[in-house]
C-alpha cells in the first residue's frame, strides 16, 4: 500500500477497497510466478473496463500502475478524473493502455494520454499514429484463431505491418493478440502462434491472456497479461 494519501481517498472509499484490489493482484502475481520462466517478466494491466474512476484509482493505490482501456473516450475522462482524486497525494498517476479498437479519427484526442497502444492492425492507423505521435510505443495486434470477428491482422501480413510501423517511425514493442471466443477452445494454440511470430520478428513483448486464460498465456510466453474481473470483481452492467 502506497504512504501519504489524503483524506479524499480515505472519504471516497477508495483506500479501503485499494486492501481488497491489493490482495487480489498479489494473487494472481503468485499464479504468475508459479509458471513463468527465470528470464519471463509479465506485466499485469488491470483492465478498468467500466468501473469508476475511484476504482481505477483505488487500482493505483494499491500499487498497479499499469491501467486498460477499451475505448478511448472512456480512458480521456477516467484519466481526467484519476488524476483529480489523486491530486496532493503522492502517489505517482498511472500508465493508460489502450487496448481496445482505435478509429483514426480518435487518436487526436488520445495522445499523450496513451503509454502503449495495443491494437495497431492496419498500416493506416499506423501512418495517423506516427503523424500525430513520432516514436509512439505500439503492439501490432494479430488474429491468431482466425475467427473473423476478431480484429487483428492475418499472420501472412504481419511482416509487412510491423515493417511498415517500424518505417513510419512507431516503436514496435512486440504483438498482441486474443483467445477464441468459445470459451471451449482452447487458447494454447493462438498463444504459442503469437510468440513463435513475435520471435521469427525479432520482437520482446506478447500482450496475451485474460482473467479467465492469462495462465496458459504465461506458459506459452506472455510478457503482458490483461486482467479485470480477477481483480475486480463483476463488470458493471
Amino acid at each position: 500500500m502506497v504512504e501519504g494519501t489524503d483524506q479524499q481517498l480515505v472519504d471516497s472509499g477508495i483506500s479501503g477497497r485499494a486492501g481488497a484490489i491489493a490482495a487480489a493482484l498479489a494473487g494472481i502475481a503468485d499464479r504468475i510466478e508459479a509458471r513463468r520462466q527465470p528470464d519471463q517478466d509479465v506485466q499485469i494491466v488491470a483492465v478498468t473496463k467500466r468501473f469508476p474512476p475511484e476504482v481505477a484509482a483505488a487500482a493505483v493505490m494499491a500499487g498497479c500502475r499499469e491501467l486498460g482501456e477499451n475505448y478511448g473516450q472512456e480512458l480521456l475522462a477516467k484519466a481526467e478524473a484519476v488524476d483529480e482524486l489523486l491530486t496532493g497525494t503522492d502517489i505517482d498517476p498511472p500508465r493508460w493502455h489502450m487496448i481496445g479498437p482505435v478509429q483514426r479519427n480518435k487518436v487526436k484526442k488520445l495522445v499523450g494520454r496513451v503509454a502503449l497502444w495495443h491494437t495497431v492492425d492496419r498500416v493506416s492507423l499506423a501512418g495517423e499514429l506516427a503523424r500525430r505521435e513520432p516514436g509512439a510505443a505500439v503492439l501490432v495486434q494479430v488474429n491468431t484463431t482466425g475467427e473473423a470477428s476478431k480484429s487483428g491482422v492475418d499472420p501472412a501480413g504481419l511482416d509487412r505491418l510491423v515493417n511498415a510501423a517500424g518505417e513510419l517511425g512507431l516503436v514496435v514493442r512486440g504483438l498482441m493478440t486474443m483467445g477464441p471466443t468459445d470459451p471451449s477452445r482452447d487458447p494454447r494454440p493462438a498463444f504459442a502462434l503469437c510468440r513463435r511470430l513475435a520471435d521469427g520478428l525479432g520482437l520482446d513483448d506478447c500482450s496475451m491472456g485474460m482473467s479467465g486464460d492469462f495462465e496458459v498465456a504465461v506458459d506459452e510466453g506472455a510478457t503482458i497479461v490483461r486482467i479485470g474481473s480477477l481483480i475486480f470483481g463483476p463488470r458493471p452492467d
